[in-house]
Order: structure tokens, then C-alpha cells, then sequence
């Protein structure tokens, strides 16, 4: 996205000063910074920048790490070395986690982001902003406000809801306590609703691709519906997204992760990156990439947890598996070819074959083919059985993976057995894409650990199903309580 560029911003306190009624010359102020439609749109920027910024940020890793980790799919690789990710692997982890504390406060820190550019937009007096932009900028930094709120309702459960700028640090305005899964996820809806009057993807000019737009908005609430198991709302946000005609799926899967058919007629919603500019490379290439082979230089950070089966799961035709997966190279250096377990692939960019970690293959956060399984699940569960639409729906994902329709080897599937295979087609498309940890703990905790005792991960427990509260946010604040299942 050309115009989603760094915005630095920084908050200074100052104390033991005798001149604290003065603006420091060299600071702008967010009192100062919004006045135009320039720097709102900077602002909104900023927004976006927090989902990926270098390091491990996001949708920069930091979620595979922090929660991937924990599934049946995943586990530290032997260049993991960090006690607190092999925590999570092992499922040992705790409130001290380190990952779990960057989870909680990255999110807030770009909900806070959001939070100012919501309320400074809307006071940017009239002549100095158009009032189609203004609104347009406010909505997606709700809509970017709800994906942040709903990953955390997800991870931690109760968590506080912040809605505005903290402007005091008196203790009662500082200080907040939590909300009920509820109340975020009303806020959650209520952000996605007003995102909802987006421009279309087709409605962004060209150098404002990668933006959210209405579908990416009307799709999220989709998610949240069926993760909320309100089956009607799920299916009929879905079906509006999908009869929207603006989205298909690829033909070729491998087009969903190429540099060159990046925000395509799949992508809904991607976190965007772009190597070598701005060290804004996407780091999953790297932390998956072999470092079997000379001169690919992978961290082999993220490996597959075998015991789980996910490689085994593929059949031989299926067209996802050489895409998702790698297990034979020729070196860059010697010439020679390497072969080793299976290894992560979708983000590994041949372009920047010794560093990966200027990898430019985006990030999709929600593309078509997840808008069609959310409808296939949905329908199934409002009719107790899958229809006939609920079988198209999951048949579009199959026919573009090669694999026989479920269709015509399984017409007659119960509610349960429906169910079952739309998780398991969900578990195929989106190896490495951030879904499998959400996908077991909506199942429930008899599901979770069920299959994670299955593959070897015996200390799965119910607790499991949410992360604990970050101990250093318990320490901060006194309003916060620890999630019951922590105690």
C-alpha cells in the first residue's frame, strides 16, 4: 500500500520541569499534528503500520509465535531457543510469558493509536479535511480498532475496553477494569457495522490498495458471527459478501501467496509488506525457511509438530500441499539438492533467496476461500444438515485444491460429520495463516485438548482455551483480575 507509510509518534512526560505550561519546539503534539487531511491520513497510516512493524510485531510473527505455538500444527523449531516460546509449545507457559505480555500490549498500543485518530479526524475543522475522507479514515480505524479487540476477547477472554485517548493519569482514568467477552464483542460489532460504509475494493484508487474496505469489514463480521456460533448473522454476512460478485477465488493456488498477484480478486484483507523498503519484509519466511540448505539462511524458528499429522492430512493430489510445504532445495550456493523434513513455504520469496527476512509476500488475514467455508459451517449448523449450498460452498474450496467434491464422495454427511469437514478443510487452507489455534478453542475445551493430547501434547488442559492475563499488566493495574481458569 503505497500511501500506509511509518508514522513516528511519541509521548513525552515530562516531570521536575518549570516549564510544563510550554510546547517543547522540537515536539508536535496530537493537539498540534491533527489539522488536516494530510496528516489524518498519515495518522490512520499509523494504525495500519502496527500490525506490521519490524520486529516481532502482529502479523509480524509475533502471533505465530505467542499463540500458533500452541496447537497441533506447530512447534518451536530447533532454532527456538527462547524459554518463553518453547513455553507455549510445550504448553508450559504462564503469566509471565513474555509473548503473552507482547500480545496484550501491542494490541492495546494499536487500539490506542486507533483511539486517538478516531476522536483528533473528527474534530479536524470543516474546509481543512473532506467530509467523505474524514469518514472513510475514521471507519477504518474502527475497522482495525475491532480486529485488534477481537483477537484479544479470543486470547484473554474478559478484557478492558478503551475507547478514547488517556488524556489524565489520575488512577480512575488510568486505571480500567475489564469488560465481559460480551460487551467487547458488542463494540467488536458496533466498530464492524460502521466499517461496513467502507468504499468496495473497487472504489480505492490505486495507491490505496491494501486498505480496508466494506468487504474486508462485512467478512470480519462475518467471522466474529459464526465465532459467537450466531449461525444466522454468520451465513447472511457471508452470503452478501459472496453474492457481492467482488471477490473469487484463484485458480491456481499458488496465486494467493505470489508477490506478483498480491491483493487479488482472493484477498480480502492483507497485512502488507514490501522487502527491502523500510525493513518491512515479512518474517515468517524467515522463521520457517530451512537452514538445512547452504546459502538459504532460514531461522527455522516455526516447524511443523509432526505428531500432528497436518503433512500426512494432504492427499497426493491435493494442490496445497507443494504450496504450503517445501522439503526439497537446490542450493544457491553449491548447486546441490537438499533434502529434509517438511518445512513451512507459503511466505518464502525467491527473490530474496539469502534473506528472507526482506520476504515482500503479504499476509492474508481474510481472504474468499475463508467467506466460503464461514457460509458452508454456518449453514450447516442453522439447518441441522448440510445443504445444498453449504456443499457448493465447501466444493469451491476443493475444486480449486484438486481434491474430488465432498459432494460426490460423501452426499449424505450428518450435522457432525459436515462439521467435521469443514474444520479439516480449514486446517488444509490455512496452514500458516494464524487460524488453527482460533478453530480448536471455538470447538471448545473437550476438542482442544482431545486433539492435542492426540498429537503428544499432553498437558493440554482446559485452561488452554485462553491465555493468562499478563502478570506485568496485574502489576500496573489494580483494577485487573487474572482470568479465572489462571488463578
Amino acid at each position: 500500500m503505497k500511501n500506509i507509510v511509518y508514522l513516528l509518534s511519541t509521548l513525552l512526560v515530562l516531570s521536575g520541569c518549570s516549564k510544563l505550561n510550554e510546547d517543547p519546539e522540537s515536539y508536535l503534539t496530537t493537539d498540534q499534528f491533527y489539522q488536516n487531511e494530510q496528516q489524518a491520513t498519515a495518522a490512520v497510516n499509523g494504525v495500519y503500520r502496527k500490525l506490521f512493524e519490524s520486529g516481532q510485531s502482529l502479523y509480524n510473527s509475533l502471533i505465530q509465535i505467542g499463540v500458533e505455538m500452541a496447537t497441533d500444527d506447530y512447534e518451536a523449531g530447533p532454532r527456538a531457543r527462547n524459554a518463553h516460546v518453547r513455553a507455549i509449545s510445550g504448553l508450559t507457559h504462564d503469566a509471565s510469558n513474555d509473548r503473552m505480555e507482547q500480545l496484550w500490549k501491542q494490541s492495546y498500543d494499536a487500539i490506542n493509536t486507533a483511539n486517538i485518530a478516531i476522536d483528533r479526524i473528527a474534530l479536524i475543522p470543516e474546509g481543512k479535511i473532506g467530509t467523505d475522507i474524514r469518514s472513510r479514515l475514521i471507519n477504518e480505524a474502527k475497522f482495525l480498532r475491532a480486529l485488534n479487540y477481537f483477537n484479544l476477547v479470543r486470547w484473554f477472554g474478559d478484557v478492558p475496553i478503551v475507547l478514547h485517548e488517556t488524556t489524565s493519569l489520575k488512577p480512575e482514568d488510568l486505571y480500567v477494569e475489564k469488560s465481559s467477552e460480551d460487551k467487547v464483542y458488542q463494540q467488536i460489532i458496533q466498530d464492524l457495522k460502521d466499517a461496513e460504509a467502507l468504499p468496495t475494493a473497487k472504489e480505492y484508487s490505486s495507491s490505496d490498495i491494501g486498505r480496508a474496505t466494506s468487504g474486508a469489514a462485512k467478512s470480519l463480521l462475518a467471522k466474529v458471527y459464526l465465532t459467537r456460533k450466531d449461525w444466522q448473522n454468520a451465513a447472511a454476512k457471508s452470503q452478501e459478501v459472496i453474492e457481492s460478485n467482488t471477490y473469487a477465488l484463484f485458480d491456481n493456488f499458488a496465486d494467493v501467496f505470489n508477490v506478483a498477484t498480491k491483493n487479488g480478486k482472493e484477498h480480502i484483507f492483507s497485512v502488507q509488506f514490501k522487502g527491502n523498503a523500510s525493513y518491512q519484509g515479512n518474517s515468517l519466511a524467515s522463521r520457517s525457511a530451512a537452514n538445512e540448505v547452504p546459502g538459504i539462511n532460514g531461522d527455522y524458528a516455526d516447524a511443523l509438530h509432526k505428531a500432528g499429522g497436518l503433512y500426512q492430512s494432504f492427499s497426493a493430489g491435493d494442490q496445497r500441499k507443494a504450496v504450503t510445504f517445501v522439503s526439497e532445495m537446490v542450493s544457491p550456493i553449491d548447486g546441490k539438492t537438499y533434502t529434509f523434513d517438511p518445512h513451512f513455504n507459503k511466505y518464502y520469496d525467491p527473490s530474496v533467496v539469502g534473506n528472507q527476512g526482506q520476504s515482500s509476500k503479504n499476509f492474508p488475514v481474510i481472504r474468499y476461500a475463508e467467506v466460503l467455508l464461514i457460509y458452508a459451517e454456518a449453514l450447516n449448523e442453522i439447518n441441522n444438515a448440510p445443504t445444498t449450498q453449504a456443499y457448493w460452498a465447501i466444493d469451491e474450496v476443493r475444486k480449486r485444491a484438486g481434491i474430488a467434491k465432498l459432494q460426490d464422495v460423501a452426499p449424505n454427511l450428518t450435522v457432525a460429520q459436515f462439521r467435521d469437514s469443514v474444520f479439516q478443510e480449514r486446517r488444509k487452507e490455512f496452514v500458516y495463516e494464524h487460524q488453527r489455534w482460533f478453530d480448536l478453542v471455538r470447538r471448545g475445551a473437550d476438542y482442544y485438548v482431545a486433539t492435542l493430547k492426540a498429537a503428544g501434547k499432553t498437558l493440554a488442559a482446559p485452561k488452554h482455551l485462553h491465555f493468562p492475563t499478563p502478570q506485568r499488566e496485574l502489576n500496573l493495574n489494580p483494577k485487573l483480575k487474572q482470568h479465572p481458569d489462571w488463578q
